[in-house]
């Protein structure tokens, strides 16, 4: 019986709190937001403070998760806490990358922050090793291997010929991929003997690197002949792509003479609209992807000795049907 009275004064005094306008279950005034840290080659800070605010009667305790495992700051670890915000110090890009969450108690209840990730944009070093030559005959294609070093956040590839700044120039002949970052020359003349160079730049870091040397040497086994083109770049069979997003297919193929690239629908659609042909560099480019803009696209390369071609499906996509999808999972 002493247990109902005390059952029934409080909640007599929940009901007060309430109709007097006092929060009691916590609710989030401030939750953490998605962070891309770009982490310089020797930088020495290394610290991230996710942040997290809730109000409630009593006062919220803060708790955080990494990848839905609590995560506690005990002393001497580069985790801790500062009233409700997470701050973590000497990153590290193996352990601390991952979804956080907050979590926010009182005696009436807890709530959970929206998920928030923590991705670390890095570029290493190449390795010093030296290249080996690579012989071709006069005449032949030939494809350099950039392999870019570890990373995280996207790169962009250029490529110097012999000495800084002479850089590789893209045309039907020569074409750098901005997926790989190799380097393809059609057809080799003499011209391009010499040695090659990738140069790797990290679009988040704004850091870059330099591979070592590849030299292009030509055989003395006479000149290559005519041959058809063999399509040495080309793009997935499928390709997702989100509404309103800029999508780019890259194909490039060898041959002699040198090959001429040309795009179409396969389906005998017309583009429709501005669709971005580069002949020159085998890129073609859509901006403002539109469903209008879903289906099979073919790349075909024809010389005088034949014709080649590579298809893929663009399929459209809603990001924000498939986020509230992923989080309904």
């Amino acid at each position: 019986m002493e247990l109902l009275w005390k059952l029934i004064l409080l909640l007599s005094l929940v009901e007060c709190l309430e109709g007097s306008g006092v929060l009691l279950r916590p609710e989030f005034t401030k939750q953490p937001g998605s962070v891309v840290f770009p982490l310089q080659p020797g930088e020495n800070r290394r610290e991230v403070v996710f942040s997290c605010e809730a109000q409630g009667h009593p006062p919220p305790f803060y708790r955080w998760k990494l990848n839905d495992s609590f995560i506690l700051p005990r002393p001497g670890s580069h985790y801790s806490l500062m009233g409700g915000n997470l701050r973590i110090s000497h990153l590290n890009k193996e352990e601390d990358v991952g979804i956080y969450q907050c979590l926010a108690s009182n005696s009436f209840g807890t709530i959970v922050s929206r998920e928030a990730s923590l991705h670390i944009a890095y570029l290493e070093n190449f390795k010093t090793q030296r290249r080996s030559p690579v012989r071709v005959r006069e005449g032949q294609g030939v494809v350099l291997l950039c392999g870019p070093p570890p990373h995280t956040g996207e790169l962009t590839f250029t490529w110097i010929f012999n000495e800084y700044p002479s850089f590789v120039i893209q045309d039907t002949r020569r074409f750098v991929s901005q997926k790989t970052g190799n380097l393809y020359i059609a057809k080799v003349e003499p011209s391009d003997v010499g040695n090659y160079t990738c140069v790797v730049t990290n679009t988040v870091t704004k850091s870059s690197v330099q591979g070592p040397p590849t030299p292009l040497v030509l055989r003395v086994d006479g000149v290559m002949g005519e041959y058809e083109p063999k399509i040495e770049v080309q793009f997935p069979e499928v390709v997702p792509v989100a509404k309103s997003s800029t999508v780019k297919l890259e194909c490039f193929a060898l041959g002699n003479p040198v090959p001429t690239i040309s795009w179409r629908r396969a389906d005998g659609a017309s583009f429709g609209r501005k669709v971005d042909i580069n002949k020159a560099s085998g890129v073609l480019e859509i901006p403002y992807f539109q469903q209008e803009d879903a289906g099979v696209y073919e790349c075909v390369a024809e010389n005088t000795r034949g014709r080649n071609s590579a298809k893929g499906k663009l399929s459209f996509y809603v990001y924000a049907l498939m986020m509230s999808a992923h989080q309904a999972l």
